[in-house]
């Protein structure tokens, strides 16, 4: 299905329970709180996937991982040959195994079952690519512009939502960060990829004009959320953020924009990534003990 055709703008969609910004596109609504007026809605499209974007090599959507010939209603390590190969990432819940989180900007990459894959759709190795399963709202802060809140308790390991939006190259990402004015909001999240002695993988997504509910998350020095790269289908990573505490009902979701979380590292891959608001550097409203009083502003990977 085309693009054009499976996504809506942000406002067309209203119903007795409030405002859904996903237009029926995710598998449960995302909320707008209820006093925000369509008028005040940022426009841009949203969809739940990556999209390819300008400069873009390789489009998201498309099959490009092989598939395990399991028949089983769930892979197991012994036989899969998904999980002989990456590891085993969840458990049989969908809770993320590796709780350690991106303390000084590293963390292990998953691998899910894909669409060549045997596996039934309820397979435990598929946890991402079933898309938003909670109930999460959309909301004003006081000082912080937009942010998003749970409506009920996340367990601590559970995949919230992705960070999806349109991957583009290097080019564009550096392009479009010089363009932007002072008091425009700059969403491009860049994750360069190490591992081992192999190449460096770089992946920019950009979620301001095409993007899902993963672009109103703020930043906090101190998140309850975290970002592990999960490859499904194509080997272009999904920026997935999981729990990396029990979350209540009703708590700001947020995630650190330099990659960061308070929990001891692995070495088997690293994730460098920043959100940065223009080239300015802006202040953290964060309120955390910890609070570092700007927002991370990463040049290294852009290289300006």
């Amino acid at each position: 299905m085309q693009l054009s055709l499976k996504v809506a703008m942000c406002h067309e969609l209203v119903n007795s329970c409030g405002l859904d910004l996903s237009s029926g596109l995710e598998s449960v609504p995302v909320w707008i709180e209820g006093k925000v007026g369509k008028d005040e809605l940022p426009k841009f499209q949203y969809f739940p996937d990556n999209v390819k974007g300008p400069g873009c090599t390789v489009d998201p959507s498309e099959v490009t991982l092989p598939g395990c010939s399991c028949l089983s209603h769930s892979c197991v390590a012994g036989s899969c040959c998904c999980l002989q190969t990456y590891g085993q990432a969840y458990d049989s819940a969908g809770t993320l195994l590796d709780l350690r989180g991106s303390h000084a900007a590293y963390c292990t990459p998953v691998f899910e079952c894909n669409a060549l894959c045997s596996c039934g759709d309820a397979c435990s190795n598929r946890v991402v690519q079933r898309g938003l399963r909670l109930r999460l709202e959309v909301y004003g802060t006081k000082e912080k512009g937009w942010g998003v809140r749970t409506l009920e308790p996340i367990p601590c390991g559970t995949f919230v939502c992705e960070y999806a939006g349109e991957v583009i190259g290097f080019d564009e990402a550096k392009r479009r960060q010089l363009a932007q004015g002072p008091e425009e909001n700059n969403y491009i999240i860049a994750v360069r990829e190490h591992a081992g002695q192999g190449p460096i993988t770089e992946t920019f997504v950009d979620p301001a004009i095409v993007g899902n509910v993963g672009r109103f998350l703020n930043h906090s020095c101190l998140p309850n959320l975290f970002m592990v790269p999960v490859r499904v289908h194509s080997t272009v990573p999904r920026l997935a953020l999981f729990a990396g505490r029990d979350i209540e009902a009703q708590e700001e979701l947020t995630f650190d924009y330099a990659g960061g979380y308070s929990n001891p590292t692995p070495l088997e891959l690293s994730i460098q990534a920043s959100r940065t608001d223009a080239l300015q550097r802006k202040p953290c409203h964060c309120g955390a003990q910890n609070c570092a009083q700007f927002l991370p502003l990463d040049v290294s990977i852009l290289n300006f």
